[in-house]
């Protein structure tokens, strides 16, 4: 069941990159990259079981921020592109800032949800901070790597996008994993998490190449 509901969360989560671009533009895909940064923090908190491997749902939303700004790269510019993941990351930062001002609150006799709150928000500063920072060194390296193997290769869409998405991505998660980890868990067990996080986004980044040729054949 996981697989089939895996396939239909790429389909739907990048379908709707796709169609707030048609319908928005590049400002759609600003809100695109903010709802993606706020989902992603909450969806990453459940885990899954994947071709044999245990993944975070979050991974699809992280994925999608490159499809996002691969199409503002190949349909606007690099600039927009930049300012995209410039937005995304405030975005980020103020979900962090007032869910934990939300959970400082004392609650009422009467509230039902506050225990809830507190699993679903609790985070870790050292995780958090190395997230945040290497999900805006990814997506800036990504929109560098992108747009200068566009100018080498105007005509490999494919080329540009499946290089510069699954590189980025893939160092993203080694480096996330040793900032986020180091000190905590064994070195091989690091390497471990980040290897089998890598082989499920390589196989997500690869499903998102129709997604940009769908995007640009709309334009």
């Amino acid at each position: 069941m996981n697989i089939i509901l895996g396939f239909v969360n790429i389909v739907v989560t990048f379908s709707m990159v796709v169609l707030i671009e048609k319908l928005f533009k590049k400002e759609g895909l600003y809100v695109w990259l903010s709802i993606a940064t706020i989902l992603a923090n909450i969806t990453v908190c459940k885990m899954i079981d994947l071709f044999g491997f245990t993944t975070s749902l979050g991974n699809v939303l992280f994925a999608s921020t490159f499809l996002a700004t691969d199409i503002m790269s190949e349909k606007y510019s690099k600039e927009d592109a930049k300012r995209g993941v410039f937005i995304s990351v405030f975005s980020g930062i103020v979900f962090i800032i007032i869910t934990q001002l939300t959970l400082l609150f004392v609650p009422s006799s009467d509230d039902v949800v506050n225990e809830s709150m507190k699993n679903l928000f609790a985070i870790s500063l050292r995780t958090i901070s190395a997230s945040m920072f290497m999900f805006f060194i990814s997506n800036m390296a990504d929109i560098h790597l992108y747009n200068k193997l566009k100018e080498k290769y105007p005509d490999k869409m494919w080329l540009r996008n499946n290089v510069s998405t699954i590189l980025c991505n893939c160092v993203e998660n080694f480096f996330f994993n040793t900032l986020a980890f180091a000190g905590i868990l064994p070195f091989p067990v690091i390497i471990s998490i980040a290897t089998t996080t890598t082989v499920i986004e390589i196989v997500i980044a690869l499903c998102d190449t129709p997604f940009l040729y769908l995007s640009k054949k709309l334009s």
